[in-house]
């Protein structure tokens, strides 16, 4: 293919064998300069680092060229194709596709490929890029059609694999590798996404009345725990009600009565004090 440096070095010889027939009057060796930068201008060629030419001689392959300058054969040879050697992708898409459970589902995919015989994809294939893409698209359906949903939204990665390996098996001998698979997005009708919604609510809300009856267990097991221990020793219980009562009027500034036995007890210590009098101190008169 063409570009500015070839250009750039046909018109250099050309002008310099110009310039020797004009100031130096040397014709022969003028159009010797001329012939020459018209033949560079022929056959000289370039290729970029990624690219490769295919290029036949009197229709036949003649080899693969590039990168950087190579040069043909005026008349006899011709360039056929430039093949791009990048990595590529490619978007696959499959509509309205029933799986194995007969749910119609739409999925969108990206396809990695490389062209790794220039040779093959160029001479034996008649549009590389487009066959590949079908191939790619009817893998999909085929893919898609063994698959049921819930695998299908389960096991991406899976999926991936299996259709990668499809498209592989199919492409081989074009020249084509590299071949990576990944599914970008799946979808599925209104109405069945709807009843998938619905189904997880539902069993969102029967995990969390699980769970809340799960507490309830727990807290009855701890009630009946703690009746067993009151049952068994009555202080503790008073001691409990007492620190109930306190905590729940401790901010009201309420006076709270409370009957108690300790009335009882007082009266039985002044009782034993009166009768155990301490003796009273007496004092003593000097004599005159």
């Amino acid at each position: 293919m063409y570009n500015s440096a070839v250009t750039i070095i046909s018109l250099f010889f050309v002008l310099l064998g110009v310039a020797f027939g004009y100031f130096a009057q040397s014709y022969l060796l003028a159009a010797a300069f001329v012939l020459i930068g018209v033949i560079l201008g022929l056959t000289l060629r370039t290729a970029a680092e990624w690219e490769r030419a295919v290029v036949l001689r009197l229709g036949r392959f003649a080899g693969v060229r590039g990168p950087g300058l190579y040069f043909l054969i005026p008349a006899f040879e011709s360039v056929y194709a430039v093949v791009d050697t990048r990595r590529q992708s490619t978007r696959i898409s499959a509509e309205d596709t029933l799986t194995a459970d007969a749910v119609s589902v739409t999925m969108d995919s990206i396809m990695f490929w490389r062209v790794q015989d220039v040779k093959r994809a160029a001479t034996e294939l008649a549009d590389y890029r487009g066959m590949i893409a079908q191939i790619a698209q009817t893998s999909l359906r085929e893919v898609i059609s063994a698959t049921t949903l819930n695998d299908i939204l389960a096991n991406r990665e899976e999926m991936d694999e299996r259709l990668q390996a499809l498209i592989r098996r199919k492409s081989d001998g074009w020249g084509i590798g590299d071949i990576a698979v990944e599914i970008r997005d799946v979808k599925i009708p209104p109405e069945l996404n709807n009843a998938m919604s619905r189904n997880a609510q539902a069993e969102k809300e029967k995990q969390a009345r699980v769970t809340l009856a799960s507490a309830e267990v727990a807290i009855a097991q701890q009630i009946a725990d703690a009746a067993t221990i009151y049952a068994n020793h009555p202080v503790a219980l008073q001691i409990r009600q007492m620190g109930l009562i306190y905590d729940m009027n401790k901010d009201r500034g309420v006076t709270i009565l409370v009957p108690t036995d300790m009335a009882n007890a007082l009266g039985a210590s002044v009782a034993l004090n009166v009768n155990n009098p301490s003796p009273k101190p007496t004092a003593s008169v000097p004599p005159v």
